[in-house]
């Protein structure tokens, strides 16, 4: 719910996903799941409410994923991204989507800070992988996994990300 350029993270996430051309945008929604529903009424996206949230990411994806498989069972792939990442473009996200049709690899990562990490995008091939994740786990497990399958996206902002109350003001002090 943080404000970055006058409007909370979740929201600009959301509307970067939007603008990415990618077919559905599924939000997956835990704690103060109201406020963050209201962040982005009105966005033509999906929310799911993973009341178990409390376990780790790995629920989250889970959720996700297994709504999208019975939604559009013919998804060939899926990217996976986070809403702490106020530097993410849709330009990135169009390139993971590029390097994935280009190069047929069935990982895109996207790589900063001398690693790789999410946004990823995951063919169909690695769904049920994503599906054995323990909750407490998350993209980042099968992406240290599976490192000889993966193509990596530079993406140095990428390491800009919100965590704490002093990484908010970090990146608020550094954008001024």
């Amino acid at each position: 719910m943080l404000p970055v350029d006058g409007v909370p993270l979740l929201h600009q996430a959301t509307t970067t996903a939007l603008a990415s051309g990618v077919a559905d945008v599924i939000v997956i929604l835990g704690a103060n799941e109201q406020p963050h529903k209201n962040a982005i009424h009105g966005l033509p996206v999906t929310t799911i409410a993973n009341h178990y949230w409390k376990s780790g990411i790995g629920s989250s994806i889970k959720s996700g994923l297994n709504y999208l498989i019975r939604k559009s069972p013919d998804t060939e792939a899926v990217i996976l991204m986070v809403c702490d990442q106020p530097t993410l473009t849709s330009q990135h996200l169009r390139k993971l989507i590029e390097t994935f049709k280009q190069t047929g690899a069935p990982i895109i990562a996207s790589r900063y800070a001398d690693t790789l990490g999410v946004p990823a995008l995951f063919a169909r091939s690695f769904f049920t992988n994503l599906l054995m994740l323990r909750d407490e786990q998350g993209a980042k497990k099968l992406i240290e996994q599976f490192q000889a399958q993966i193509k990596g996206v530079d993406f140095p902002e990428g390491s800009i990300d919100i965590d704490t109350q002093e990484d908010y003001q970090n990146y608020i002090a550094g954008k001024k």
